[in-house]
Parts: C-alpha cells; sequence; structure tokens
C-alpha cells in the first residue's frame, strides 16, 4: 500500500493523490505556509477566548450561570488535561459530564473518579440502558448509517456514540444554563478556526437530524430523550459555545500523560493505541478498516503529524499496527456481532 512519506495517509483515503516524491496533495497544501498560518489562528482563538472569558466576568457569571462550562469528560489523556486546563489556568466553575457507553475501561472508570475528586470538580455519569446501546452499535458494525464524508473522520459505531454524547452535553447545557461545553478534541480532530464556536440552533436541527434519523430506524422514539426536543430551541440565548481549547494550547502526548498523571490519572493497559478510555474503539477500527481499508483515525493522525505535535514514526505505529485481537474479540462476543 502506498503511503504518504510526509505524513501516514494511504492510497485508499478517499480523493487522496500523490505527486512525484509520493507526497500526498493534503501535505503539499500544507507545506510552507500552514505552519505560518495555524500559529496565527492559535493566537487568535486564544485572544477569542480570553475575549468570551472577559465577557462572561462582566455578566455576573455567578448570578447568571449555574457553572461556567460543562466539560465533556471521557476520562481519556485529552479531556482530562483540558479540564485541568480549565479548571487550574483559566479558573472555571465545571460541572463535568462522562458517558457511560458499557465499554468504559476499568482504568478510566478509575481515573473520572480520581481526577474530578482531585480538582473538586462537580460531575455527573449518564449510563443509557445497554440493550439500546447494544442495538445501537451490533447495527452500526454491520452497515453505514452516515455519509461518506463522515467515514472519512470516525467510524460508524463511533459517530453514532459521540453524536449522542454531544448532544446530550448540548441538551444539558441548555437546561442547566451553562454558556460553555468544553471538548478535549486532540489538535488533529478539528481545525483550529473552529475551536471556539457558537451553536446554531438553525444548524443543530440539520446536524441532529443526521445523527437521529438512522438511529431512531434501530432504537424507535425511545432514542429522542438523548436528543433535543422543540422545547430547547424556544430561547437561542441558551445555546453554548463549543470550546476545545486543546487547539491553541501547547499539545504533547508525552508531557499531557506526565501532567495528568500528578492529579492521579493512571494510564489504561486494557485499550487500543488510539484511546485511553474506551474497549469498543478497538473493534470499531477493525470493522471500519475491513469496510473501508483506511484507519477512522487516519484523518486525525495525519493532522497531528503535519503539524509537527506528533512523529511520523509515532503517527504510523498508531495507525498501523493491528488492532489488539483480545479486545475485538471481547467486543464482538459483548454485541453478539
Amino acid at each position: 500500500m502506498k503511503i504518504c512519506s510526509k505524513c501516514i495517509l494511504p492510497e485508499t483515503f478517499p480523493g487522496i493523490s500523490f505527486n512525484a516524491d509520493g507526497v500526498c496533495r493534503h501535505c503539499q497544501k500544507f507545506n510552507g505556509k500552514g505552519e505560518h498560518s495555524a500559529a496565527e489562528k492559535k493566537r487568535a482563538s486564544k485572544g477569542f477566548f480570553e475575549l468570551l472569558l472577559d465577557q462572561l466576568n462582566k455578566s455576573d457569571r455567578l448570578r447568571t450561570y449555574s457553572y461556567d462550562i460543562l466539560m465533556a469528560y471521557s476520562g481519556g489523556k485529552d479531556s482530562t488535561y483540558t479540564m485541568s486546563l480549565l479548571k487550574n489556568k483559566y479558573n472555571l466553575r465545571i460541572l463535568a459530564l462522562s458517558f457511560d457507553n458499557g465499554f468504559l475501561s476499568e482504568t478510566a472508570a478509575g481515573n473520572i473518579k480520581k481526577v474530578t475528586d482531585r480538582l473538586g470538580i462537580d460531575h455527573i455519569v449518564f449510563k443509557p440502558r445497554w440493550e439500546l446501546l447494544k442495538s445501537i452499535f451490533k447495527a452500526a458494525s454491520g452497515r453505514e448509517l452516515y455519509t461518506r464524508k463522515t467515514l472519512e473522520r470516525a467510524s460508524t459505531i463511533c459517530t453514532s456514540c459521540m453524536g449522542i454524547v454531544k448532544s446530550l452535553c448540548l441538551k444539558t447545557s441548555i437546561e442547566l444554563h451553562i454558556p460553555m461545553i468544553g471538548y478535549g478534541w486532540s489538535p488533529g480532530q478539528a481545525p483550529v478556526q473552529s475551536s471556539i464556536m457558537r451553536n446554531n440552533p438553525a444548524f443543530i436541527r440539520m446536524t441532529q437530524q443526521a445523527i437521529l434519523t438512522p438511529l431512531r430506524e434501530i432504537a424507535g422514539g425511545e432514542i429522542d430523550a438523548y436528543f433535543l426536543q422543540d422545547r430547547h430551541y424556544a430561547d437561542p440565548g441558551r445555546f453554548p459555545y463549543n470550546v476545545h481549547p486543546m487547539a491553541w494550547e501547547y499539545y504533547n502526548e508525552g508531557m499531557i500523560v506526565h501532567e495528568i498523571q500528578k492529579l492521579g490519572w493512571v494510564s489504561p493497559e486494557d485499550t487500543d493505541s488510539n484511546s485511553t478510555n474506551c474497549l469498543l474503539n478497538a473493534f470499531a477500527n477493525e470493522e471500519h478498516i475491513k469496510k473501508h481499508r483506511f484507519h477512522p483515525y487516519a484523518w486525525e493522525i495525519s493532522n497531528m503529524v503535519r503539524e509537527g505535535v506528533m512523529t511520523r514514526d509515532e503517527g504510523f505505529k498508531k495507525i498501523y499496527a493491528e488492532q489488539p485481537a483480545r479486545l475485538v474479540k471481547k467486543a464482538r462476543e459483548k454485541l453478539e456481532a
């Protein structure tokens, strides 16, 4: 298989092409101007966030909002480090929300408890009933539910799970009147220009349907409880900003792990190389690779290599190592897939 000589994207990735030196078109576009442009965008995003915090302080936030930010907290390394920054660097009042999809690593569950206790953060766990999640994950492993473009960024299983997570976070922030939602996206998962975005009600209606419609076909109307209802759109002013600080903060995996270990966080030994919290991820990756012939994390990791926050060798190992057979087998048996 031909693989980009600069990043780690394979020839099987949709729409890819290479020049005579074996460099993919995404790296060609980035080289020469991407690094300079990215630095400028990071400074702009950080400045915008500081302006947003200044406006929050001027609004008498203690009286106006129940919390400053709702943190989508998976217990993984990136969301743990992001939450610690929001608490210790930016001094925000945080409500952490964790989603238990039935495949939460035992180590990650322990990390969640230790870190929230150590940081002194209010925390809620949302655990849907297993049979509903099982029906969704099993269906997602067997057929495609979303657009091809969506599948360039994540597996069908992960897209289904994260669709519910993001909807629950948005729903909770609107109901509790929390002005921001924090996500621990890595620099490769979302572009820096989207690091701070106000949720637009019309856009949310459209994107929610893209996830909700196929899930409703699988799980029936009961899935609606996890998504926004008409009442949530009544006051557009309650729609929060999405914030992912790792887009502009310094990012290095070794540094992140070192820092969060001070909070009692322990690196899981029961997950695959692309997750530090989920036992379903290896199976989701395996199914995606079989169907589409490229790893669902390829786009994210290639971006991180391109931006210099991960070496090509590190990225190559994450994408081209075999999925842990034990984890794949265990997930398949639990889903009866």
